[in-house]
């Protein structure tokens, strides 16, 4: 690399040491060494760090320690020098700049001045990115939905540029982070201007108005291989390795670049991370050699997006229906206020309906799109409400009764990628609303059929041959077509819900998330779903059909050599082969003996509390103490990682409620505690449990949050209520 752009380099990270060494005197001055602090909802205290060095920084005293390292890290800027990056041989002077740049928001968020508030708009930045977060987008990082993600730093020229080139990454579906500036403009106001919704719900996410702000991007990185890779605090080559070959990442850097930009630049290169910017920044050295591959240049903002994801090597896959709207996945978290709303369908506003019903092939006529109704048109054009069936017929050789549901489920995510359409709920409990917007762009109600006649085919196209798509409008017909569709709604629940785990012979892996934690296997049984929540097992059967070669595979479950813990000799075969050894064998009923592994992803933790002989639960997000002493984020730091944790596991909520939920240890008599959230988001089907286990008020014997949050207050409301928990057998 040119002596320009080294020394550039390492002048910013001998400035940003001097920086945060200035600001960690003041805060030592003001509020003492033994100042504890932490970042929002992490279990990784000052996450680079951490992992890179294997140093929890825990107090301002220890921030000290660590600026030494990063001093350590800082090469000299003699004349003649040439930067080399180091790809996890050695931390350089990048690898300081972004240990000083930890230190110095940590301290701005001890100050108060994190995250941000623009003082022009109001508008509140990101900031520090939470364990919580990550976890909740982690099924979506692993499955394809989420291909990558990018960094956009700087200002484009104007701000129509700074939209279209956000709005391809958005319809290519790539996680967004904004920030820096050029010239006191940024990316993030110039989308606010133009009216753009900014969050995490439409994958475009500010974290701050100043280039050290991107470090919030990086920590979001590093944390991957804590969470998900099972990569040891301390073992930087393992981390940056990883960063490197599973976490997809780039940088857009648009505007000039100034020193600041160039130490951060350095930091994210070593983690295997490129830049593409739209300056003329030298990528080939005067001999003709390309002086580094991760930095390249493209001066056409149409190009720009594209070049950045052939340079990262990213596969992106993109299926969009014959609509005048934009569509992908990053569109699907956003919301429709009301005075936007052009017109709606259900949500007790009129009576609307979806229905996936499966037909021969004969009796559908593949791609017809029909709206039915007097007046329909006159109607849509007036706005404000409308009843609304929505039928969509199928057909296919590979096609099965079963799969109805798993069809009907991706109707929402078929509906909420088109921009400017919103959807929620179910069966006849759903709600669509189309903004002005979309209608100005030509949106129709054939166009809700076409997407969705479209989407199914794309989405299952291996058990769908034809799709035929119908939507009713007068309120007679949907009245009279919804109690059809009612009856068959209470049907499949009976058929499913009579599914149990001794009466099929096959039961099914979920391998997504091995993309990020080589050595976990999820085993989806019809009692128990996965981990993450999003795939049950008729969604891995479906899955198998559409690709036999895909995340879920079949796994004959062989000889019974367990009845109470439930290990079978085809499981664990197939776990030796599908783990590469690291998981020999496996229990699926209990927690205390060869539990499932976890990913990171799990909705919920349960955690054994000895003293109570009994678990507690806690779900994703919540973030206060738990009765073992530890919040969710610190249990998290250890459950995941594609290890066996005795005592301790990761599970998706609707688990709870199955009867095989921990059935080799006592099942939902176990629980002596669980969030307040769960209590409540699970109470009906927890009741009719508790009524089949013979104990119709356990409810009201397990403890949460309001009650306690310590193990010996815990004991006392446990032995007041005569919780059944303290007279079973012990769980050690």
């Amino acid at each position: 690399m040119s002596k320009l752009i080294a020394s550039a380099a390492i002048r910013g990270a001998h400035k940003l040491v001097q920086q945060a060494e200035e600001m960690l005197d003041k805060a030592i001055t003001e509020k003492g060494e033994g100042f504890l602090y932490e970042f929002p909802d992490t279990a990784f205290y000052l996450p680079m760090i951490y992992a890179m060095t294997g140093f929890p920084v825990k107090t301002l005293s220890d921030m000290k320690v660590a600026l030494g390292m990063a001093k350590g890290l800082l090469h000299p800027e003699p004349e003649e020098h040439v930067w080399k990056p180091y790809l996890g041989e050695a931390l350089d002077s990048g690898m300081a700049t972004l240990f000083a740049e930890e230190i110095i928001m940590a301290i701005r968020y001890i100050n108060g001045l994190e995250p941000v508030t623009d003082p022009d708009t109001g508008y509140v930045y990101n900031g520090f990115i939470t364990d919580t977060i990550q976890r909740n987008l982690g099924i979506q990082l692993v499955d394809g939905t989420m291909p990558g993600f990018a960094a956009v730093i700087g200002a484009a020229p104007d701000d129509d540029t700074a939209v279209r080139i956000i709005r391809e990454l958005q319809e290519k579906n790539i996680l967004t982070f904004l920030s820096g500036h050029t010239n006191g403009k940024c990316v993030t106001k110039q989308l606010l201007k133009k009216g753009i919704e900014l969050g995490w719900d439409t994958r475009i996410v500010p974290l701050g108005p100043e280039t050290e702000h991107t470090l919030y991007a990086l920590d979001w990185a590093i944390r991957a291989s804590l969470i998900f890779g099972g990569k040891k605090p301390g073992d930087f080559k393992g981390h940056l390795k990883y960063q490197k070959d599973r976490v997809f990442a780039f940088a857009i850097v648009l505007g000039d670049l100034d020193n600041i930009k160039w130490s951060t630049g350095a930091g994210a290169i070593n983690m295997g991370f490129p830049a593409i910017c739209d300056t003329d920044v030298p990528v080939i050295h005067p001999t003709g050699v390309c002086i580094y591959e991760e930095v390249d240049k493209e001066f056409d903002h149409t190009k720009i997006v594209q070049k950045a994801i052939e340079v990262r090597g990213l596969k992106i896959i993109v299926e969009k229906p014959p609509i005048p709207v934009a569509y992908g996945p990053a569109f699907e978290g956003e919301r429709i206020r009301k005075e936007d709303m052009f017109i709606e369908f259900g949500g007790q506003r009129s009576p609307s309906f979806e229905w996936v019903r499966m037909r021969e092939m004969e009796e559908i006529e593949d791609g017809k799109v029909e709206v039915i109704g007097n007046n329909w048109k006159e109607n849509y054009e007036r706005g404000g409400k409308m009843p609304l069936g929505l039928i969509i017929d199928v057909a296919g050789r590979k096609m099965q009764k079963d799969f109805e549901s798993v069809v009907e489920r991706k109707v929402h995510h078929n509906i909420n990628e088109a921009q400017g359409v919103w959807h929620m709920g179910q069966r006849d409990l759903n709600w669509i609303r189309i903004n002005h917007n979309a209608k100005r762009e030509g949106f129709t109600l054939e166009h809700l059929g076409i997407l969705n006649a479209t989407m199914t085919h794309h989405r299952f196209r291996a058990i769908v041959d034809k799709v035929q798509v119908t939507i009713y409008t007068d309120e007679e017909d949907v009245l009279r077509l919804q109690e059809e569709a009612r009856k068959v709604y209470r049907e499949r629940d009976q058929r499913l819900s009579g599914r149990v785990d001794e009466a099929v012979d096959t039961f099914y892996s979920c391998l997504l998330c091995q993309s990020f934690a080589p050595s976990h296997v999820c085993v989806i049984s019809p009692e128990r779903l996965g981990l993450c929540g999003a795939y049950n097992w008729l969604d891995c059967r479906a899955a198998y059909e559409i690709d036999p070669t895909g995340g879920n595979q079949p796994i004959k479950k062989g000889e019974l050599l367990d009845t109470r813990y439930g290990r079978y000799t085809g499981i664990d075969e197939y776990l030796k082969k599908a783990t590469g050894g690291a998981v020999e064998t496996l229990n699926l009923y209990t927690i205390m003996e060869n539990p499932m592994t976890s990913c990171g992803c799990f909705e919920c933790i349960v955690a054994i509390i000895p003293e109570a002989n009994g678990v507690m639960i806690v779900q994703r997000g919540h973030t206060e103490m738990t009765p073992v002493g530890m919040k969710f984020s610190t249990l998290a730091g250890s459950v995941g990682g594609g290890t066996q944790n005795p005592g301790f596991m990761g599970i998706g909520r609707n688990f709870i409620v199955s009867r095989k939920f921990l059935a080799g240890d006592g099942g939902i008599k176990r629980i002596v505690w669980m969030t307040k959230n769960l209590k409540e988001s699970l109470k009906e089907a927890f009741d009719k449990r508790a009524n089949e286990e013979g104990i119709p008020d356990l409810l009201d014997k397990i403890a949460d949050e309001t009650i306690c949050e310590d193990s010996e207050k815990l004991l006392e409301f446990l032995a007041s209520v005569g919780h059944p928990a303290l007279e079973m057998e012990p769980m050690l």
